[in-house]
């Protein structure tokens, strides 16, 4: 481990290696493609800038956004830039946000009541914060060329075929837990996909040598 994380977040990873098995063969294909496109750029000594998108920017995005940041740092992985977006921009959802504190990280906002606030993402007392907030793919905080492309929900996937300036694309579905919004189950399911992202992407992550 590289970064002194939140020990909350280090008992995580430390879960997520013993369930390495349990990752389907046709997904570790998925996320070692993945992982090339940063060891290239890791062996090149430049940023493996990651762009990961859903249709809305609100759930599987973000989600997919701040682990991939998150294992960068737990492995040593650097320098790697993790951002994200949808082909239209809402509000990263409560719930999403919900689902990551209660697993240890800490996420603050300054205004909660604006349509779609700026959420501040703290995995480590010396560890650079991140900050998250809707928007679309080719928005001007996210780089323009030479990133990876990372498809997080098939809609997205479906519907952009092209993404411009993208020097690689993985299709890294997943399902999404809005469709257990205001159901008993919606808790527990926006935990369930949370864990799942984390666990493929330690995977991903945990193949890249610095």
């Amino acid at each position: 481990m590289a970064a002194p994380l939140y020990p909350s977040l280090v008992n995580l990873f430390t879960a997520f290696e013993r369930e390495f098995e349990q990752i389907p063969d046709t997904r570790k294909k998925l996320l070692a493609d993945l992982a090339e496109f940063v060891q290239t750029k890791v062996n090149s000594n430049t940023s493996a800038q990651l762009i990961f998108i859903c249709t809305h920017n609100s759930r599987r995005s973000h989600l997919s956004q701040i682990w991939a940041q998150t294992a960068a740092a737990y492995y040593g992985i650097a320098p790697v830039q993790s951002f994200s977006g949808g082909t239209e921009a809402t509000a990263f959802n409560p719930r999403a946000v919900k689902a990551m504190q209660q697993v240890g990280f800490q996420i603050t906002t300054s205004n909660p009541a604006a349509t779609n606030p700026l959420y501040e993402i703290r995995i480590g007392e010396h560890v650079p914060v991140m900050t998250a907030f809707s928007k679309v793919y080719d928005a001007p905080d996210n780089p323009a060329t030479d990133f990876c492309a990372v498809m997080t929900c098939s809609h997205a996937d479906e519907n952009c075929p092209y993404i411009p300036g993208a020097s690689k694309r993985v299709p890294l579905t997943y399902n999404d837990p809005k469709e257990f919004d205001d159901t008993p189950l919606e808790a527990a399911k926006y935990t369930e996909r949370l864990l799942e992202i984390g666990r493929d992407l330690a995977y991903a992550f945990s193949l890249i040598k610095p």
